[in-house]
């Protein structure tokens, strides 16, 4: 049976099948199999089970079948408030889940390709995906989300290649990622990426701050460009790699702030290239360097020192509420523990923090926030929302919803499940014949078993012993294992 076009879908567990049903309150009773297997998950630590199976069902229940191609799925952003496609927040989705398999991206990929801007036009940038602007919070600019799908546009595809998508189907939308590119190039501001959506001579004429995470974004999405179009033998990969090793000089040069415990990353620079001194959680973003040749990771903005100092200042307190990192220091007079970028716990962010932490090989400091993770998952029954209070953790309180928060939410579902794969350490390069397999070493969930996850397109099983020791009980025939 096909997806209906335009159709929500919800997950039931199953034991060799996703099953997805409308919910019947919404749209009626639809049922509709989709065949495969569905991984399974297992820890001595019996809350990230629990969080992990819960996670995946709720971002079931938000797939959408594309009306102009039913075969493609892709995630609605979240219930009730945005029931429908965010190309930002359906990306990042994709790209979390990609342990699981490569359909989702591809499919969320097809979808958005279709709805790239194919042609320069009054007011719209070539190459650009939609999306909206979102509020930063009391201390930083508004988020712009269309620069965000751009740029993670050719991130999801160069790492859906690595996990094994299909050359042809990444050869097809090759084309979009180098127009998402194309905007990239075109993009700059005072040597910095800001609103991509914005003519360049209006940001020329009305410039804006130009936020950290952007610039992450940014960075790696011109490394991994790069890597696809060297692969694919198109131009441009070189001088892709010297515009990100560019942008990495001005940013390690301008982006630091120095202080009495050693420094910390600007959440952004103002117009006149002024610091902006918020201590904020889209931070956790400098870590996120992406999946590179041989399962490595990416050159980051930070050097190593400067990102010890992030990994310890992400713990301390002011970030750390104990149920995860909250948006906006709690040190901030202007800080509101509901304020959705004043100091809510998002818990994408913090799952990226988990999984940067511990591919940086600061693993204690990811299993402070995996903990936070944990035990606020456990009250909310392993469905976590999309944000809750930022309120300080104490016995006895158990953290606070937020009444605007989206639950269930693709990318806090997709992030909540990410936190503990990234864990096992599974980095592939099925292009590159090999897969790396290196977990974190400190065990925070104990033994840590992945059942019939996907690589190639092909099972793949790891084990994580007590003491970090990985062994890998199922794989591709064909590609080289690099364990520790």
């Amino acid at each position: 049976m096909r997806p209906r076009p335009g159709v929500a879908l919800a997950a039931q567990r199953a034991p060799h099948a996703l099953q997805l049903v409308c919910p019947g309150l919404l749209f009626g009773p639809v049922l509709l199999l989709l065949a495969g297997e569905r991984g399974q998950f297992d820890a001595d630590d019996a809350r990230a089970a629990l969080l992990v199976t819960r996670s995946l069902d709720a971002l079931g229940g938000l797939l959408f079948a594309d009306p102009d191609r039913p075969t493609d799925l892709y995630p609605a952003s979240g219930a009730p408030w945005r029931f429908g496609l965010a190309p930002a927040d359906a990306l990042w989705a994709a790209r979390l889940t990609l342990p699981l398999g490569t359909r989702l991206a591809a499919g969320t990929l097809r979808a958005l390709a279709r709805r790239q801007q194919l042609a320069p036009a009054p007011g719209r940038t070539e190459g650009l995906l939609p999306g909206a602007l979102r509020h930063g919070g009391p201390e930083l600019p508004p988020t712009c989300t269309a620069t965000e799908a751009t740029l993670l546009f050719v991130t999801v595809l160069a790492e859906a290649w690595r996990w094994g998508l299909p050359r042809a189907e990444v050869a097809d939308l090759l084309p979009a990622a180098e127009r998402a590119l194309g905007a990239l190039r075109d993009g700059l501001a005072d040597g910095f990426v800001t609103d991509l959506s914005r003519p360049a001579e209006d940001r020329a004429a009305h410039p804006v701050a130009a936020r950290a995470e952007v610039q992450a974004q940014a960075h790696r999405a011109a490394l991994q460009g790069a890597e696809l179009l060297e692969a694919f033998g198109r131009p441009g990969a070189e001088e892709w790699r010297a515009w990100a090793a560019g942008l990495r000089g001005r940013f390690r040069e301008r982006f630091w702030i120095d202080d009495l415990s050693g420094g910390r990353p600007a959440a952004g620079l103002a117009p006149g290239g002024q610091p902006l001194p918020a201590v904020a959680s889209c931070l956790v973003h400098l870590l996120d360097t992406g999946l590179a040749v041989d399962g490595g990771r990416h050159e980051s903005l930070l050097d190593r020192e400067q990102t010890r100092l992030l990994a310890q200042r992400l713990v301390a307190p002011e970030l750390d509420s104990g149920w995860g990192l909250r948006t906006l220091s709690a040190k901030s007079p202007r800080f509101n523990p509901l304020g959705h970028r004043g100091g809510a716990v998002r818990v994408h962010e913090t799952a990226l923090a988990i999984a940067g932490l511990a591919e940086a090989g600061h693993e204690n400091e990811a299993g402070t926030l995996l903990e936070g993770l944990l035990a606020a998952a456990t009250h909310f029954e392993g469905r976590v929302p999309e944000m809750y209070a930022g309120e300080q953790r104490i016995p006895g309180c158990p953290p606070v919803p937020h009444p605007a928060a989206c639950r269930p939410a693709a990318v806090s579902a997709a992030g909540a499940a990410h936190a503990v794969f990234a864990l096992a350490g599974v980095r592939p390069d099925v292009p590159g014949g090999r897969v790396k397999v290196r977990p974190a070493s400190t065990a925070p969930l104990g033994e840590l078993e992945l059942t019939n996850l996907r690589v190639s397109g092909e099972p793949f099983s790891v084990r994580v012993s007590r003491i970090g020791v990985a062994m890998v009980e199922e794989a591709p025939a064909d590609l080289q294992l690099v364990a520790r």
